[in-house]
């Protein structure tokens, strides 16, 4: 037993800062967390969850539609912002009580307020101080606006889910996963949507192939995507709407503009710099391979730091910094993370893409299949599903595996398993698909695309 209040004291109750303080507690630590908001953190407040909920809910369009060539007799189904956001708010508060309880189960001391460090084993909550032996910053980030004139007539990602009604034009600006997923959810509800990106094609950093997939079935489904377009200001329209000028004359008219365009770390206000914790231009705090600061004591997991921002990333890690507060330093390994994109259609992804694997590998052999999914058929929806594998040609092993289509989250996290046990090309092969599905189709692909 030290001298300290705390052998742990967590800045941020989101998944992250939840999961270490919980395994922490769970060996024997005395812990205590902070939060200024609700408990979950971005993802379950603002996040992740009221997202899928509302990825979900744009799906019953096509959903409705479909079913007519199945035999279904038309309907005309009506829909409701404000049910949906009520439903949305009850489910959050569920999760809210789930993570208190989890906590309190865990013997952990939740502690409501604004928390910044004093010292290395200091921790400031209003007008409290409590020392702690382990001080863990797990605050997470917050969206990025741009400094343009107008900025404030637009909106961020979190004001989405409080929104009193679904907007009848909206304008997304950035061309990240939050940018396409919103623009998805807000066009499946019933609005006209465009996507506003300043490149030539938006997600930046996944395989071109899924990016080039996405715009075309995105356009397909009156989506306006306005690539190569900087955005200069927002005016307020003379209809009462907002206008998106930019600096040659492109504009586009909406009801609701909302700013996608990236996020940053919460780590403004803790008192790091003062403290002399190492951080990156960008605000994210400098950790090494278990998670400490430049400063002995002072840990970060999670969005607040550099590595990848992804909610089961930021729970790996603190698994990790657990067992290396408890003696047994541990390493989160960062090698084939999947991950989706809530798209419509989605995204899954997992390893090298195309061009990664071609600064790597001195021969790489790529297989790609694009097809209309069976259920599509029927339903007469122009939608296609694009598969894609990159193998190493000197050893087989795959290294990447990347799908646009229905379901390929779901599809992704499996084949995922098989990446992380180093599968080769050859042992796809050998494995027997599930008929009819559309996952058999990535253990039948048999002939390589033409290398360019």
């Amino acid at each position: 037993m030290t001298d300290y209040d705390y052998d742990l004291f967590v800045i941020g109750a989101g998944s992250g800062g939840v999961r270490a303080a919980r395994m922490a507690a769970a060996r024997g630590a005395r812990v205590a967390v902070a939060e200024v908001g609700r408990l979950g953190g971005t993802c379950v407040n603002v996040g992740c969850v009221p997202k899928k909920l509302m990825v979900y809910a744009a799906g019953f369009a096509d959903a409705f539609d479909d079913a007519v060539g199945f035999g279904w007799e038309s309907t005309n189904p009506a829909f409701s912002w404000p049910s949906l956001i009520a439903a949305k708010d009850l489910e959050i508060t569920r999760l809210n009580g789930v993570y208190q309880r989890l906590l309190n189960g865990s013997g952990v001391e939740i502690i409501e307020g604004r928390a910044h460090l004093a010292d290395a084993h200091t921790v400031v909550v209003g007008d409290r101080r409590f020392t702690t032996e382990t001080a863990l910053i797990a605050t997470g980030g917050k969206p990025f606006v741009p400094d343009v004139p107008g900025a404030d007539l637009g909106i961020v990602s979190d004001a989405v889910f409080s929104l009193p009604e679904l907007p009848p034009r909206v304008a997304i600006v950035g061309g990240g996963y939050i940018a396409v997923e919103f623009a998805g959810i807000m066009r499946g509800l019933g609005a006209e949507v465009s996507l506003i990106y300043r490149g030539p094609l938006f997600l930046r950093g996944f395989d071109n192939d899924i990016r080039a997939t996405l715009a075309g079935e995105m356009a397909k489904r009156g989506i306006n995507l306005c690539f190569n377009m900087e955005v200069d200001r927002l005016e307020s329209g003379a209809d009462g709407g907002i206008r998106v000028c930019g600096p040659t004359g492109d504009e586009v008219d909406a009801d609701l503009v909302l700013w996608a365009t990236g996020r940053v770390p919460n780590t403004g206000s803790l008192g790091l710099e003062e403290l002399g914790v190492e951080l990156k231009e960008n605000g994210t705090i400098v950790v090494d391979e278990h998670s400490q600061s430049s400063v002995p004591g002072i840990y970060a997991i999670g969005d607040c730091t550099d590595r990848m921002a992804l909610t089961p990333v930021a729970i790996a890690e603190a698994m990790a910094l657990a067992e290396t507060l408890n003696g047994n330093p541990t390493a989160m390994d960062y090698d084939k993370i999947p991950s989706a994109v809530f798209s419509n259609p989605p995204i899954g992804t997992v390893g090298l893409t195309e061009s990664e694997a071609r600064s790597h590998c001195r021969e790489v052999i790529v297989y790609r299949s694009s097809f209309r999914p069976m259920k599509n058929t029927l339903a007469g929806r122009d939608e296609h599903t694009m598969m894609k594998l990159v193998v190493d040609g000197a050893t087989d092993e795959v290294l990447g595996v990347h799908m646009v289509g229905p379901d390929a989250g779901e599809i992704i996290q499996g084949f995922a398993v098989a990446l992380k046990c180093g599968a080769t090309k050859a042992q796809f092969d050998a494995t027997v698909g599930i008929h009819p599905t559309a996952a058999e189709e990535f253990v039948t692909m048999r002939e390589p695309v033409a290398d360019d």
